[in-house]
């Protein structure tokens, strides 16, 4: 069985609609597949709709956390979309997205950049718009040769001319919510190669709230670091789970290139009242 629990569609930033990401799920040999877009929901029913038979679907959530001023994100798992609280912070970091897009746009255009709104909004298919669909546009404009190029200092990477903070959840918190509404939470990309890395310290911290996993095989990062995480989830006693965090085109189209275990998939399950879908 091949599990992929971290793929994204465009109704955040990936670039495939959930249905083809599902396909292209099947295409690569996948059996279980998470789809976990960006503070939103929005694609479950498409993606289960497109379930081969003998395929899984596992609803989730990619969410948006700060840390110490730091970016982090949680994946969330087969929890209730309908619950109160945790709908409610999602509504509200889509809404602070859409602001903080604007206010990128807003920036490179002062800047001499020919991107408009109403590009990136085309771009953004769903609800949870992106700096992706602003890199795109820059791209589209000519500002930039990649999407790499425009994550840069001199546009809207980290601290940038044109960057822009957003509202974002307390990890600690976020972990709670997933829970309270019948999921489970793991720990997304914790040691990439490029970017701060999350302390040991603050793993803790989540694992005393009620983390469940931690996502340890993923293509950003390296051998020394999956060490070193494997050894960290053993002695806090969490799961270690592997994904593509696949995006489409914007990531070579690389659903099941990392893979999760059964046995750590079965205790996943085992961590949240939710049911996956079967096709």
């Amino acid at each position: 069985m091949r599990i992929d629990l971290h793929c994204h569609s465009d109704v955040s930033d990936g670039t495939r609609p959930p249905a083809e990401v599902v396909r292209r799920a099947r295409a690569a040999g996948v059996d279980v597949l998470a789809l976990t877009d960006h503070d939103t929901v929005a694609g479950w029913e498409e993606a289960a709709s497109a379930l081969a038979p003998g395929m899984t679907l596992v609803p989730g959530v990619e969410l948006s956390c700060h840390q110490d001023g730091q970016s982090l994100h949680l994946l969330g798992y087969l929890f209730d979309p309908s619950a109160a609280e945790l709908a409610a912070e999602l509504a509200r970091i889509r809404d602070d997205r859409v602001v903080r897009a604007r206010t990128m746009v807003d920036r490179l255009r002062a800047l001499g950049v020919d991107v408009t709104w109403e590009r990136v909004r085309e771009l953004a298919r769903g609800e949870a718009v992106g700096r992706p669909h602003v890199a795109r546009a820059m791209v589209e404009a000519g500002a930039v040769r990649t999407v790499d190029e425009a994550f840069t200092r001199d546009w809207i990477g980290a601290g940038g001319r044109a960057y822009a903070d957003r509202y974002a959840l307390d990890p600690v918190r976020a972990v709670r919510l997933i829970r309270d509404a019948g999921g489970a939470a793991v720990l997304a990309h914790p040691r990439p190669r490029r970017g701060p890395a999350v302390a040991d310290a603050v793993v803790e911290r989540l694992a005393e709230a009620g983390l469940a996993g931690i996502e340890v095989d993923h293509p950003d990062q390296d051998g020394a670091a999956r060490e070193r995480l494997r050894d960290l989830a053993s002695a806090l006693g969490l799961l270690v789970t592997g994904s593509s965090d696949d995006h489409g085109a914007l990531t070579g189209d690389r659903i099941g290139c990392e893979t999760t275990s059964p046995d750590a998939y079965a205790a996943l399950l085992d961590a949240a009242s939710g049911e996956p879908v079967t096709g």
